[in-house]
């Protein structure tokens, strides 16, 4: 089963991602999205949504608390979000992801 798994920025301004369902208007498996500046550029990590006291992407979001629906979701952050979930590793094009011209590096919950 193919998921539309789509990225959102909150009105609390996080920006995070999950499986869309159109009919409901909601996201599920939502996962937090979090840069961190390194000395090599960008670490990016992907959380379950209210982690640490939220260990499983099993959250749902509202569609009343996105405050901008992106148009597309990069393919490379789709991949690392089902990297994330899933814990299966995606093979091809990982770790080629550009922010600021800095390749980012690191999948999953703990990078």
């Amino acid at each position: 089963m193919a998921y539309d798994i789509r990225l959102m920025k909150l009105v609390t301004g996080e920006l995070v991602m999950g499986k869309y369902d159109k009919d409901k208007d909601e996201l599920s498996g939502v996962a937090a999205i979090q840069t961190i500046p390194t000395q090599q550029g960008v670490q990016m990590m992907i959380l379950p949504y209210g982690y640490p006291f939220e260990p499983n992407f099993s959250g749902t979001l509202d569609g009343k608390a996105f405050l901008y629906r992106y148009a597309d979701t990069p393919k490379e952050l789709q991949d690392k979000y089902i990297e994330a979930t899933t814990n299966i590793k995606i093979a091809g094009g990982m770790g080629k992801m550009q922010f600021g011209g800095t390749p980012l590096s690191g999948s999953g919950l703990i990078t």
